[in-house]
C-alpha cells in the first residue's frame, strides 16, 4: 500500500477533514485544561481569553485553507522582513518576563513574534528552495543559513532558547526535503553543537542559563543551585503521577487546583492533563496531536511541488517537536525549553501560528492533485 492511499481528502471539497477536526478538538480540551489551571485564582480570565485566541485562529485556518499557498510565495520576502522587523522591535520595545524581552504589546494584546518568525521562515526557506529546481549548491546553502540565521539569532538574545531550538529542527528537515546531502547535515549538526559550545565558554551564555537548560540531567541532586531550576519539573511530575492510570477527573486534580505547578497554563499544561485524564487521556491527547503531525508529514509526501512539499515538511517539524519537547520536559526526559503545546498551552500567538499552519497544509492536501 502506497502513502497515497493512506490519505484522500474529501472527493467533494479536497479538504483533509482531520487537519480541521482534529486541531478543533485539542484546542476544545485545551481551553478546559487552562480553565482547570487557572480558575482557582483568576476564574475564567484565562479560558475566556483561550477561546478567544481560538475563534481567531479558526478564522484564519479557514482564510489559509482556502487560499491557494502558491499566493504565499509572492509576500515570502515581505513576511520575512516583517518577522526581522518585529524581533528587532521586541529587543527595544518588547514586555518582559521571566528574564525574557518576547512580546510586544498591541492593547490588551500580546503578540510574541518569535512564534510568527517559525513560519516566516518556513516560508522564506520553502520559497528560495523552490526557485531553485536544478538544486541547491554551496552559494545557495550560505544563503539560506544566512537567511535563517538572522531571525534565529535575534531569537536567541531575546533570550527565547526554546523558540530558537525549533527553528533550528525545522530549518535541518526543510534542508533534507530540499535535497542536502544528510552529510552535508551532520556538518551542520556538529557545527552548530561547536557553536553552543562557544557560547558557553565565552560567556555568551550565563552559568544560570546552562544551569536552566540542563538541570534535567541532575534531578535527584541536592544541590540547592539545581533544585531552583528544576522546582517546575518536580511538581509537574508529581501531578502526572497523581492522575494514575486514568486521571482523577476534570476539575479533580488537588496538584492543579492548589497552583503548585509554576506556569502550568502555558509550558506544563500537559500536567494538568496527566493529572486530570490520567496515563489514558495523555497518551490520547498525544494521539491526537500526533495524528496532525502525520497527515501534515503525508501531505508533504503527496504534495504536487517543491513549495509545497517543504511548507508542509517545515509545518510538520514545527508540530512533531513542539509536541515531542512540551511532553518531554513536563515529564523530566527533556529540558524545560518554553515551548507549547499546539493548541493546548495557554497563549494567543501560539494558537494562531498553530492554526495557520494547519490551514496552510490543507491548502496544499486541497491542491495536491490539481
Amino acid at each position: 500500500m502506497t502513502v497515497a492511499r493512506l490519505y484522500e481528502p474529501t472527493r467533494r471539497t479536497g479538504f483533509d477533514l482531520w487537519l480541521v477536526v482534529a486541531p478543533l478538538l485539542a484546542a476544545g480540551l485545551g481551553t478546559v485544561m487552562v480553565y482547570t489551571a487557572t480558575r482557582t485564582a483568576s476564574g475564567v480570565y484565562y479560558a475566556e481569553r483561550q477561546a478567544g485566541f481560538c475563534v481567531i485562529g479558526i478564522i484564519v485556518m479557514a482564510i489559509f485553507s482556502i487560499l491557494d499557498y502558491h499566493r504565499l510565495e509572492q509576500v515570502a520576502t515581505a513576511a520575512y522582513v516583517a518577522i526581522l522587523l518585529g524581533l528587532v522591535a521586541v529587543m527595544g520595545m518588547g514586555s518582559s518576563a521571566l528574564g525574557a524581552s518576547r512580546w510586544i504589546s498591541l492593547g490588551p494584546i500580546q503578540v510574541q513574534p518569535s512564534e510568527f518568525a517559525i513560519l516566516g521562515l518556513i516560508l522564506a526557506v520553502a520559497t528560495y528552495c523552490a526557485r531553485r529546481p536544478d538544486g541547491l549548491g554551496w552559494r545557495d546553502l550560505s544563503r539560506i543559513l544566512l537567511m535563517a540565521g538572522a531571525p534565529m539569532g535575534l531569537v536567541f538574545l531575546q533570550p527565547d532558547f526554546g523558540t530558537a531550538i525549533i527553528m533550528a529542527v525545522v530549518l535541518l528537515v526543510l534542508l533534507i526535503a530540499a535535497g542536502v546531502p544528510l552529510r552535508i547535515v551532520g556538518l551542520l549538526l556538529l557545527a552548530a553543537v561547536l557553536a553552543v559550545v562557544a557560547a558557553v565558554e565565552f560567556g555568551v551564555l550565563k552559568q544560570y542559563q546552562v544551569l536552566r537548560f540542563t538541570a534535567f540531567l541532575h534531578q535527584n541532586s541536592a544541590d540547592p543551585s539545581i533544585q531552583q531550576y528544576i522546582y517546575n519539573v518536580q511538581q509537574s511530575k508529581d501531578a502526572i503521577g497523581t492522575g494514575g492510570l486514568f486521571g482523577t477527573g476534570i476539575g479533580r486534580g488537588t496538584v492543579t487546583n492548589l497552583q503548585y505547578v509554576p506556569e502550568q497554563q502555558t509550558d506544563f499544561i500537559f500536567s494538568a492533563i496527566g493529572e486530570q485524564l490520567g496515563f489514558v487521556g495523555s497518551v490520547a491527547m498525544l494521539a491526537l496531536l500526533g495524528s496532525i503531525a502525520w497527515r501534515v508529514l503525508v501531505t508533504a509526501v503527496n504534495a504536487r511541488d517543491v513549495l509545497g512539499r517543504l511548507l508542509a515538511a517545515g509545518i510538520f517539524a514545527f508540530f512533531a517537536f513542539s509536541i515531542f519537547q512540551n511532553a518531554g520536559m513536563a515529564t523530566g526526559i527533556m529540558p524545560v525549553a518554553g515551548i507549547p503545546l499546539p493548541f493546548v498551552s495557554y497563549g494567543g500567538s501560539a494558537i494562531v501560528c498553530f492554526f495557520a499552519a494547519c490551514g496552510v497544509a490543507n491548502s496544499i492536501a486541497r491542491r495536491r492533485g490539481v
